[in-house]
């Protein structure tokens, strides 16, 4: 699919702070490359996990700042406050080197500090809410930003920033010109002709998700034989998930983390995860049925927020991770996979919450907001242009 570069072209600097999760970093990625194409030059901002560094492998010429940001629990708010400090100080040395005239917050506890320091230094500020429910980061600096980009429309109405718009989850390039299902099946080393489930638990894994699919797998491969296998497991399992599968002797791809991630959903016929945005935006383009665990402690519960929004529309199952025998996630798997009208009527659903143009979208619009009024003030703050009071605009 070739998009039109935004239409408002630039010459300046944009950061974008999108580190901790890989749902903020290939977002970022892919925004970061529509203002690339605009002419822009662009400074990631990401984090110190090892997840950061892989994903960001992707970034081409963009530069690479890494932060020792570290995200908020109650057991390590000392260490938290100090890497926020660190983080803080050292976004602005690094934009007074390159002065961005932009900055994008995608979210998350990276995201903050570098927002707050292109503020400081008279960059306009923006952020990117991803999840149903907005996280700390982004309630916190919503009254500082000149604008919000969201992709569930409910949490539009829980940011108090001046200007929110729906626009949509930015995906990666490789989501929107998929190859057939057969060749992806060949590049992975599966059978073309056999069904595949893809089995993910989010850029890092999920231990609850990969000990149900082991425990099941028996039963899955009696009702269905001819079955295979991508489990994406992240480090901590994987071996002795690597084990099962070989024990088991069926065709599968084992994975700690996988790079070729349009292969492995070009090649599924449905999929078993947890219900991070940035996967859910990834099947709504690939269109793949899901079974979705949301998982019970994210912040906000906005992962059992967005599987309900999908799960409503139809574009998904779901079901609660603490509520269900494994029993019955077996029968949900198999009876999609033995369902093609079922998946037919899903990846029908899934169509309405695909926006191609997200990215581009994003970036036209922080391009035209940055290049129109001179300042723009926090909602409820007096506009210094017009003495009247901000307002949220959705």
């Amino acid at each position: 699919m070739n998009k039109p570069a935004p239409t408002a072209l630039c010459s300046q600097v944009a950061a974008i702070a999108c580190g901790g999760t890989g749902g903020h970093l290939f977002p970022g990625l892919a925004v970061g490359r529509e203002l690339r194409r605009a002419g822009c030059e662009v400074m990631l901002l990401v984090s110190s996990k090892r997840i950061d560094g892989l994903a960001a492998q992707a970034a081409g010429d963009m530069e690479i700042v890494v932060l020792p940001a570290v995200g908020f629990s109650r057991g390590n708010a000392l260490g938290f406050a100090w890497r926020f400090c660190q983080s803080y100080f050292l976004s602005k040395k690094h934009f007074r080197r390159r002065q961005p005239g932009l900055v994008l917050g995608m979210g998350g506890f990276a995201s903050a500090p570098p927002v707050l320091a292109g503020k400081r230094l008279g960059a306009r500020a923006f952020l990117h809410e991803s999840n149903s429910v907005p996280g700390r980061a982004n309630r916190f600096l919503a009254r500082v930003a000149d604008g919000a980009f969201v992709y569930f429309q409910t949490a539009a109405e829980k940011l108090p920033a001046r200007r929110v718009e729906a626009a949509g989850m930015p995906v990666r390039p490789e989501f929107l010109r998929l190859m057939p299902a057969a060749a992806a099946r060949a590049a992975l080393g599966l059978k073309a002709g056999a069904p595949v489930l893809l089995v993910m638990g989010g850029s890092q894994g999920a231990g609850k998700i990969n000990g149900l699919l082991l425990g099941i797998l028996p039963q899955l491969l009696r009702a269905m034989p001819a079955l295979q296998f991508i489990h994406l497991t992240g480090s901590a399992d994987f071996e002795k998930v690597r084990a099962a599968y070989a024990a088991s002797g069926r065709p599968a791809v084992v994975r700690a983390f996988l790079g070729e991630m349009a292969a492995a959903l070009a090649a599924a016929d449905m999929a078993v995860s947890r219900a991070g945005a940035s996967s859910l935006a990834e099947f709504a383009a690939c269109r793949l049925p899901s079974i979705l665990i949301p998982y019970p402690t994210a912040a906000g519960d906005h992962q059992f927020h967005n599987a309900c929004a999908f799960a409503r529309s139809g574009a998904a199952r779901s079901l609660q991770q603490d509520h269900f025998a494994p029993e019955l996630l077996a029968e949900e798997i198999l009876g999609l996979l033995g369902d093609s009208k079922r998946r037919a009527a899903m990846q029908q659903a899934l169509g309405a919450w695909h926006q191609p143009e997200a990215a581009a979208q994003i970036a036209d619009r922080m391009l035209h907001w940055s290049a129109r009024a001179p300042s723009v003030p926090a909602a409820g703050a007096p506009d210094p242009n017009t003495g009247k009071l901000g307002v949220l605009n959705v």
